[in-house]
């Protein structure tokens, strides 16, 4: 197990390396001047002002020692100085949003679990009945529904046309501070219903599909048969043997989800004004400011790789054959 870890350690290493060497290059690139929406549109930029900031900012540099001092920057977790007007080093602008993304997408984690994988075994029980073709259509159709489009219609039903919801920010702007404690909770909590119901909506219908077709076809096996036939009770048949062996395919989406931290919060964190690292990414994006996106290519990459050797762990702890190379 000791040497698996290790393997895959080095690999994750690697991959990272290579990963943050080809974002830094495919970056640097891109056709125009990361300076441009700073100085372009500002009348009060002279030529020598410009060319102060050019200095500033290390862009006279080759660019191979412009990599080498961001890799450096990097393990060190200082990733510069924004091109924004603020001017604020990246990682406080990151550290200030990095709760805030944490919190919702880890609540929207725990409510996707909490609700797709009893809807997949129950769907995988009743595989072919009407219930079971009710809940395909439901799954089909939140899989299928863009996330930005679903935002807009709670928005305009919720938000717009009944009024029981407020439609951005986190909390409410007028009034919040002289809340007590359970008032600034409940505030909160209303700030969020929409968000964390597009965050979860997609997740849990593709979630239960992948275990509705994972346990239909462990179901099937002959150890279940046998389980049943020792006269095991359905419950523990279901959740001990059954799920345990279907948890594969699962243990990947789990690992995935990891990067939908930062990645996946980008489009609800825009539509509802939600001051997250998501909505930081989108605006660096906007505004052409290097030094932050390639900060949030990095927390991106670093989530997808830990996630997939979390997966790797999970298959290993799962299947002893895997942690073994396939030795018995």
């Amino acid at each position: 197990m000791f040497r698996f870890l290790i393997k895959r350690l080095a690999i994750m290493l690697l991959t990272l390396w290579g990963v943050l060497t080809i974002s830094f290059g495919l970056i640097h690139l891109a056709p125009g001047d990361p300076l441009s929406p700073m100085t372009e549109f500002n009348p009060k930029i002279t030529p020598e002002f410009r060319e102060r900031l050019i200095k500033m900012y290390g862009l006279d540099k080759p660019l191979h020692e412009r990599y080498l001092r961001w890799l450096k920057g990097v393990i060190t977790l200082d990733f510069g100085v924004s091109f924004s007007i603020d001017q604020r080093p990246v990682w406080d602008k990151i550290k200030e949003r990095l709760p805030i993304t944490i919190l919702i997408n880890s609540l929207a984690l725990v409510i996707i679990l909490l609700i797709s994988i009893p809807v997949g075994v129950y769907s995988a029980v009743h595989a072919g009945t009407l219930r079971d073709r009710l809940i395909t259509i439901f799954t089909l159709l939140g899989y299928s529904m863009p996330s930005f489009w679903f935002a807009l219609l709670l928005m305009m039903l919720f938000g717009v046309k009944l009024g029981l919801l407020p439609i951005s920010g986190l909390h409410s702007s007028v009034g919040y501070e002289e809340m007590s404690f359970f008032e600034k909770i409940l505030d909160w909590a209303k700030h969020l219903i929409m968000p964390l119901l597009v965050a979860t909506f997609g997740g849990i219908a593709g979630i239960a599909r992948y275990v509705r077709n994972s346990m239909v076809e462990v179901l099937e096996s002959d150890f279940i048969l046998f389980a049943r036939a020792k006269g095991l009770p359905e419950r523990k048949v279901l959740y001990r043997h059954a799920l345990r062996n279907a948890l594969l395919p699962l243990i990947t989406i789990l690992g995935l989800s990891l990067p939908g931290l930062i990645g996946g919060s980008v489009i609800f964190e825009s539509i509802f004004g939600i001051p997250g690292v998501g909505q930081l990414m989108w605006q660096a994006v906007l505004s052409r400011d290097y030094p932050v996106i390639l900060a949030n290519l990095v927390l991106v990459s670093v989530l997808t790789l830990l996630g997939n050797f979390l997966a790797d762990i999970g298959y290993a702890l799962a299947d002893p054959r895997i942690r073994t190379g396939g030795r018995t």
